[in-house]
């Protein structure tokens, strides 16, 4: 079984959502007792499914126990649709993106799409996810961004990074002992400070799992965004037809700088053949790993 939250208007309604394929007891309890354990915010329903989904496949495949949050519930985010209903639709979306990707819970936080601001409200709620989830690696966006919902999840999981420590904030969640190690997304945005590639992971084995996961955030790939973009047209009807149009469309560049972080890694003869790949900056406000460190935590 898989345990999330759904999502209605007057608020969450704790629940426990059985799929077509469950987890088996010994499964769950691989995931309970996972070494590590992972926490991945989005501002949206799809957000952590983009930046992560192939990564966040290779931990769950390796045994760590790894956890989405969106922060708001997206019932903005479509031409045709909003309000409760679409928020409903898009966490029936997350939890089918989470089966197929085989992460252990999909969370979507009750605030609206669109109004994401950073107050303490939102920071307790963060503070209380990381900590619930005992979380030793913790990934968002920087806050630096084209939409105000990714700027303040940056900062609101930023602003959460040591309160975690701290026992009389949120006290009705126990404090950690120790600080996460944080680490941001990549993303292409120059100012104030271009994003740093510490560790790359190479996806390629995941590729298919990824583009699968996104196929399940039907709403978004394949309706508000391909709308927003102008290429609503261009969107084949056939099933298999969308997820190959997906998979060319979703699967982003190389950037020069990335491509150094996985000669590094990988070395260069074995980098070269890379096609797919995510990158993760580490966060100067949690724990202050070392990148030798990172290489060894992050899946090959």
């Amino acid at each position: 079984m898989w345990r999330s939250k759904l999502v209605l208007a007057g608020g969450f309604l704790p629940v426990v959502v059985l799929f077509g394929l469950t987890l088996s007891d010994t499964a769950m309890a691989q995931a309970q007792e996972a070494k590590l354990r992972v926490i991945a915010f989005g501002a949206h329903p799809d957000d952590c499914d983009g930046k992560f989904g192939g990564t966040a496949a290779k931990f769950a495949k390796a045994g760590a126990a790894v956890k989405f949050v969106s922060l708001t519930n997206g019932d903005a985010g479509h031409q045709e649709m909003g309000g409760a209903a679409l928020a409903r639709r898009r966490y029936a979306e997350t939890q089918e993106s989470a089966r197929r990707l085989g992460i252990a819970e999909y969370e979507v936080m009750n605030n609206h799409d669109g109004e994401l601001m950073p107050t303490l409200e939102v920071r307790r709620q963060v503070i209380r996810a990381i900590r619930q989830w005992n979380a030793d690696l913790v990934l968002s966006p920087r806050p630096n961004d084209y939409h105000p919902d990714h700027r303040y999840t940056g900062v609101l999981v930023q602003d959460a990074a040591y309160m975690v420590v701290v026992p009389n904030i949120v006290p009705e969640a126990p404090a950690l002992r120790k600080n996460p190690i944080f680490l941001y997304y990549e993303d292409g945005f120059q100012k104030p400070a271009p994003f740093r590639p510490d560790v790359a992971v190479a996806i390629d084995d995941v590729w298919d799992v990824k583009v699968n996961a996104l196929d399940a955030q039907v709403s978004q790939m394949y309706e508000w965004l391909p709308w927003v973009d102008g290429n609503l047209d261009k969107v084949p009807t056939d099933p298999e037809a969308r997820r190959k149009w997906l998979a060319q469309t979703r699967g982003g560049r190389i950037s020069p700088a990335l491509r150094a972080a996985l000669e590094k890694r990988y070395g260069p003869a074995a980098a070269a053949r890379i096609q797919r790949a995510e990158s993760f900056e580490l966060c100067e406000y949690g724990r202050r790993a070392s990148l030798e460190e990172l290489q060894k935590l992050f899946p090959k």
